[in-house]
């Protein structure tokens, strides 16, 4: 049996995962915004889902848009030597 204490240890600890979530998915549209503005990315869905293409180059494929733009940015934030955006 979880007491009040416990109680408020969880919620606060799923409080806070929230807020790091929308913090994390903030921070991948604000990305998809800026090289929107600049024109950098493409994407297109396909039998195989979607596909992101940033700088020319494949990044990503995946079934939903959001996974596939996800993806895309840690594909991105891996390159060497990559561009900051």
């Amino acid at each position: 049996m979880v007491n009040m204490d416990g109680q408020k240890d969880i919620q606060r600890v799923r409080l806070e995962a929230a807020a790091v979530a929308n913090a994390e998915d903030a921070a991948v549209w604000r990305w998809f915004s800026d090289l929107c503005e600049e024109r950098r990315i493409r994407w297109c869905h396909s039998g195989t889902g979607w596909l992101i293409t940033v700088d020319h180059r494949h990044i990503a494929t995946a079934e939903s848009f959001d996974n596939a733009i996800c993806d895309a940015k840690v594909g991105v934030d891996m390159k060497p030597g990559k561009e900051t955006v």
